[in-house]
């Protein structure tokens, strides 16, 4: 009886919680009406810009920073980092950290969160986000980043980043109506092109490398999960569909490592690096070896990031 009881709470924890997840399906109806209102090339430039912008948030940020921690910066461009992936809506940044790195560490096993070889295209693409199981922060994970109050301010009040975003847009189409109205353009228009519609784009890109990225795609390395490159999806999400390279050198920064390996993420952060925003980024140099796809075997070691573990210190992430 313990067990189906037991059987019983843990379906009823992965069911999908629509309370919950009326914002996530306000947005995506909210960008349907981009079929019924006018658009302009303004419009269309913020809606691009938005998405860019926000899908390095996530990209560099939420994922390459603070999940991994390939590179360094100074608490003040940390908070800028969590305060732009925060504009993605995808709950809160340690929230995320955190669940990435239980995903590391049980990758496409019964206890990754969003495993599509366990649980399914729907499970692992968004399925997963929208359920009752995984909305605590597993804080134990990220030892490292929980000393910063302003990161968990952010995680508990993940709600704001979104909401200032979303009012900053619509006054700006405002005041461009008014001030500007040769460019056609107004408060609603900018509000559903450049919040509500590019969130959606953001929203199935970054979910894609759960989903896709595990099923499409080329394997180069012989990794214990599924994990595949996929060119298209490196394109659209800033360098994140190069995932097989990725999972077998987790905490190494740059994910594109052939010239051809398009990784705009890894590209921005050189340069942030440049302008001393950022520093100590790892796996920036590949050894001449490595240019070689078959002796990529032979550099292994040298390339081979920390395995994730449940138990491991802040320093090893």
């Amino acid at each position: 009886m313990h067990e189906v009881n037991s059987a019983r709470t843990k379906f009823d924890l992965r069911r999908l919680d629509f309370a919950s997840s009326v914002p996530f399906f306000l947005i995506h109806a909210a960008a349907m009406l981009a079929l019924f209102t006018s658009v302009s090339p303004i419009a269309l430039a913020v809606c691009l810009v938005t998405y860019l912008v926000r899908m390095f948030g996530i990209t560099a940020g939420f994922h390459r920073y603070f999940a991994h921690k390939s590179y360094r910066t100074g608490r003040v461009f940390q908070f800028v980092l969590a305060w732009i992936g925060g504009c993605a809506a995808q709950k809160g940044v340690l929230w995320w950290a955190a669940h990435h790195r239980h995903h590391h560490a049980h990758s496409d096993t019964g206890a990754d969160v969003h495993s599509p070889v366990t649980g399914g295209f729907w499970w692992s693409h968004c399925g997963w986000f929208l359920c009752n199981e995984f909305d605590k922060t597993q804080y134990r994970l990220i030892p490292d980043l929980l000393s910063f109050p302003e990161l968990r301010f952010l995680n508990r009040w993940h709600g704001l980043p979104p909401t200032v975003m979303a009012l900053s847009l619509y006054w700006l189409g405002a005041a461009l109506e008014r001030f500007a109205p040769s460019l056609h353009t107004n408060g609603a228009q900018m509000l559903i092109w450049g919040f509500f519609v590019s969130t959606v784009a953001v929203y199935h890109c970054t979910f894609s490398v759960n989903s896709l990225a595990h099923i499409f795609g080329t394997r180069r390395f012989e990794t214990r999960d599924h994990s595949r490159n996929n060119w298209w999806l490196a394109i659209v999400t800033m360098g994140e569909g190069w995932h097989n390279n990725h999972h077998y050198s987790p905490s190494r920064e740059r994910q594109g490592i052939m010239w051809w390996e398009v990784d705009v993420a890894h590209y921005c952060i050189c340069a942030l690096r440049r302008l001393g925003l950022v520093s100590h980024i790892l796996g920036t140099e590949l050894p001449r070896q490595a240019l070689a796809i078959r002796q990529w075997r032979a550099v292994g070691d040298r390339l081979q990031g920390p395995t994730y573990s449940t138990n491991r210190s802040s320093r090893d992430y």
